[in-house]
């Protein structure tokens, strides 16, 4: 039911081109009627690809609902043979992918909690054709941004 309700959100976040508030760098909290989430963008991109799409990570959660899920968008397609790993300064973890968006094996709470004590997040993944790319985020902000998702969403 989760990958199902991201799945959704991922489609209407595209639909309503509201992506335009996930900048690079920035922790940006939002609020939409059915769902809030606190985005950011990667401050470095590396790997050798010819294409790629929006990149970002987000931390949402649906309305009255107080389960909060970690979601990153790749801009490609991942390959779902290889896991993506996820470094939280040095605490190591592991999310799986569906064509572009990964999520966490239902650690999420764990992994927003090192989001917040964090400093940096650099996220490796692996495209369907093979191409290893990793992309570097701050941390700095997220705090105080997650905890505006709390109160106000």
């Amino acid at each position: 039911m989760k990958k199902i309700i991201s799945l959704i959100i991922t489609i209407v976040f595209f639909l309503s081109y509201k992506l335009y508030a996930i900048e690079e760098g920035k922790w940006t909290f939002v609020v939409e009627d059915n769902y809030c989430y606190v985005g950011s963008a990667p401050i470095k991109q590396e790997g050798d690809y010819k294409k790629r799409g929006i990149t970002y990570v987000l931390v949402y959660r649906i309305n009255k609902n107080s389960e909060k899920i970690v979601q990153i968008t790749a801009g490609y397609n991942y390959d779902i043979n290889k896991p993506i790993n996820v470094k939280i300064d040095q605490t190591l973890f592991e999310f799986f992918g569906k064509e572009d968006t990964a999520w966490t094996k239902d650690n999420d709470k764990t992994v927003i909690f090192a989001m917040e004590k964090g400093i940096k997040m650099i996220i490796k993944g692996y495209s369907s054709r093979g191409t290893l790319t990793t992309d570097t985020y701050t941390l700095k902000g997220f705090t105080s941004a997650n905890n505006k998702l709390s109160k106000d969403c």
